[in-house]
């Protein structure tokens, strides 16, 4: 088992990392341990791997350009395949299509989703779609001038693709056809104003969806409608205890295989907030908030056997382990923790 971790590279961003870096995951004691560092990159801030587990894809934020590796399934390894535009400023999200033919990807600071081909051999394609995302600006002066999409998730059957948009306070569905994007029925989900949506998790046995409100620091529980895509409004919690009254801003959000837990991060309150979720309605009760081991958690990863999570801290260079327990899904830090520069994003391979 390999893990993958991409970083921030650039002066402009204040980061301190090396591009992509390779561990070999050993899931029964959760430690890493370093086999390659793909350097050379700007800002290989999140990345997505094909279901073979052969082919890695990567944005490379603040740039307008989206990369493929091929991945050698013993060693663990990564070789450039090749690299192309998406058509828009800094993208911060991507995600294949099931058929592995499309890569969807979020431009952030253009308020656009492109709609890339990809060949059988996994290279990039020419663009096959570039959408623009409109809608009336939240009312935070700095970070909602404009449309700012965020994410965009394929649901389970892949006909829908959900779209939390920071600038807009909208969660977008869309249908997805044939490596084309088009409202759903239901375009577009508005949440309270400022909130700034920033990722989504799906329940993946129940029509349950959790978002995570970047500027508020909120998780949000919809129902999700697997026929037509639309997202009904449930509940609102924090992501902070109720005594913490400083500035911080929630950044990830996943939920465990058994549909039970949901986890999120928080930066400035530099933490992770566990919640159990009620199997009838899909609500939400917080657990806990544990400490991230660093500063600003700006991602976190869920192994593949979901007894360990591991919180990227970007701004303190480290990737600290946790302990999940299967009963309550409280975390607990196992000691472990490896030192890389600004980790952002992380994705396992078998």
């Amino acid at each position: 088992m390999y893990a993958y971790v991409g970083s921030r590279t650039t002066r402009e961003r204040n980061a301190r990392g090396d591009g992509i870096t390779v561990y070999r995951l050993d899931q029964a004691n959760g430690s890493l341990e370093q086999v390659q560092v793909v350097g050379d990159l700007v800002n290989p801030s999140f990345l997505a791997l094909n279901r073979a587990g052969d082919r890695l894809y990567t944005v490379h934020g603040d740039l307008d350009e989206v990369s493929a590796f091929t991945v050698d399934k013993v060693t663990g390894r990564l070789a450039f395949l090749n690299r192309q535009r998406c058509e828009g400023k800094n993208p911060v999200h991507l995600a294949l299509d099931p058929s592995e033919r499309f890569l969807v990807v979020s431009n952030h600071l253009t308020g656009t989703l492109a709609v890339l081909n990809v060949e059988q051999d996994g290279r990039l394609g020419t663009l096959n779609q570039l959408l623009e995302l409109e809608g009336p600006i939240g009312p935070h002066r700095i970070e909602q001038p404009f449309a700012k999409p965020h994410f965009n998730l394929f649901d389970a059957s892949g006909q829908f693709v959900l779209v939390p948009d920071k600038g807009l306070d909208r969660i977008f569905s869309f249908r997805f056809d044939n490596g084309r994007l088009h409202p759903a029925e239901q375009p577009f989900v508005t949440t309270r104003e400022g909130a700034g949506p920033r990722h989504v998790a799906l329940h993946p046995k129940a029509p349950f969806a959790y978002v995570i409100n970047e500027l508020d620091s909120t998780v949000t529980t919809y129902r999700f409608d697997p026929h037509s895509g639309a997202l009904q409004p449930l509940q609102v919690l924090s992501s902070l205890p109720s005594s913490y009254t400083g500035n911080s801003r929630a950044s990830e959000i996943d939920i465990d295989r058994s549909g039970r837990f949901v986890y999120a991060s928080n930066r400035g309150y530099d933490s992770l907030a566990v919640y159990a979720v009620d199997v009838a309605s899909g609500l939400l009760s917080l657990i806990e908030v544990q400490p991230s081991g660093g500063k600003t958690p700006r991602f976190f990863a869920l192994t593949p056997n979901q007894r360990f999570l591991f919180a990227l801290n970007e701004d303190s260079d480290s990737v600290v382990a946790f302990a999940v327990d299967p009963e309550q899904g409280r975390l607990r830090q196992t000691g472990f923790s490896v030192l890389t520069g600004s980790p952002v994003c992380m994705v396992f391979s078998a």
